[in-house]
């Protein structure tokens, strides 16, 4: 009898525990893009109302995009561990720092089978329950080399033709300036000798006294 009501308390005292506990929340990136052949980080970070426990667990999955059944991906309790077989076996990696309630991971050498749906879960007793994070990838084709060689030629043909068309502009402009000073100083010249000249006429059309 004394077995089974301490049994009761026990129980109870962990059903009021769990009752008061609040929740783990997750932050994850919602989209990430990567280039296939790469490595990419997805970022995964927690919050919890209780200080990091030598009980929190990290469990990282993925669900390919015709939504078929889910696959484990990473799982971490006191130390990382590795998925012994599937898709991720050697190609997923710990980077992630407890203490500063930072649990994401590395995915190495990706393929466009790997587009689907990563889900992050943690739990951090007594926060036992709380949000999954998702992280949505999308694995995009390399540009070949041929194709970032036509686009650099043709970022580079443009950038010069807009710099001859610059320095074409400033040297009609200087030659307009140019002529328009000339000009003008053909027209003060052409002034000047006019007065001149009507000063002289001027002149000679006084009469002398005797």
């Amino acid at each position: 009898m004394r077995a089974w009501l301490r049994a009761a308390l026990v129980l109870g005292a962990q059903l009021r525990a769990l009752w008061l506990a609040a929740a783990v929340e997750v932050h994850t990136a919602k989209e990430v893009v990567a280039v296939n052949g790469t490595n990419q980080r997805l970022k995964c970070t927690f919050s919890s109302s209780s200080p990091v426990s030598q009980q929190l667990s990290v469990s990282w999955n993925f669900q390919p995009e015709d939504l078929s059944a889910h696959e484990p991906v990473f799982y971490y309790l006191k130390e990382p561990y590795q998925p012994p077989s599937g898709r991720f076996k050697d190609r997923v990696t710990w980077d992630g720092n407890i203490e500063r309630h930072d649990v994401s991971i590395m995915v190495w050498n990706l393929k466009p089978s790997d587009n689907g749906t990563f889900t992050c879960q943690v739990t951090n007793w007594p926060d036992v329950y709380g949000t999954i994070g998702e992280v949505r990838l999308r694995v995009v084709q390399k540009v070949s080399f041929s194709e970032i060689h036509f686009l650099a030629v043709a970022i580079g043909s443009a950038s010069g033709l807009m710099i001859i068309v610059v320095i074409v502009v400033i040297i009609c402009r200087q030659h307009r300036r140019k002529a328009r000073d000339r000009r003008m100083e053909a027209a003060d010249t052409e002034r000047k000798e006019k007065e001149s000249l009507k000063m002289g006429e001027k002149k000679e059309s006084i009469p002398l006294e005797d």
